[in-house]
């Protein structure tokens, strides 16, 4: 009876944070997977909007590096002042951020010319970086440390920036540095819009 209790309540739980839109893990799964919190990131290489080809193993063993697989949805598009308020206050600390999108070149490129994107980014049409990160979810983060561990999984989207301003006060930690509040930021920017 206590083990049915159990699993019912773990199983609210885990609705409660898919009805909100995001999942946030902290410790690896019970099920194992390749690609986990604790275990090394996958090798990995992309394109930048140049044509350069990058090596995530390159990005990781030079400080953490924050990889978030996106899309253009408006869910996204309202996230993504977080992420690059994330961005702008954690690189001279060390973070790398990089966004992968999965739309087409023409259609990012527009996107990332109209939102002024400032972080590394490039264009995965066939979806292989979901696969190499064995997930579906989209978004989701991957929050990883220097020298390729991964220290935190962020799934979901949140145009809020609550599961932004959670991911910000990883990366803190992460570089050793005060949490930067992204909702703030962005707020203040809205508002100094408006």
């Amino acid at each position: 009876m206590m083990e049915s209790s159990m699993i019912r309540s773990l199983w609210c739980a885990s609705m409660l944070l898919i009805a909100n839109g995001f999942i946030f893990a902290d410790e690896p799964s019970a099920v194992p997977k390749k690609v986990d919190i604790g275990t090394q990131a996958p090798d990995f290489k992309f394109k930048d909007a140049t044509g350069k080809e990058i090596v995530l193993a390159d990005l990781t063993a030079k400080g953490p590096v924050l990889v978030r697989l996106t899309c253009g949805c408006s869910g996204c598009d309202k996230e993504l002042a977080y992420f690059q308020a994330m961005h702008e206050g954690y690189k001279d600390l060390g973070l790398t951020s990089v966004a992968i999108f999965r739309e087409s070149d023409t259609k990012v490129a527009a996107y990332a010319k109209e939102k002024k994107l400032n972080m590394l980014y490039c264009v995965d049409t066939k979806g292989d970086a979901w696969d190499i990160f064995e997930t579906k979810t989209m978004p989701t983060n991957f929050l990883i440390a220097k020298g390729g561990t991964i220290v935190s999984v962020a799934a979901g989207c949140d145009p809020s920036g609550l599961l932004a301003k959670k991911l910000s006060e990883k990366v803190a930690k992460t570089v050793n540095s005060e949490t930067i509040d992204v909702q703030k930021i962005v707020a203040d920017d809205n508002s100094e819009k408006q």
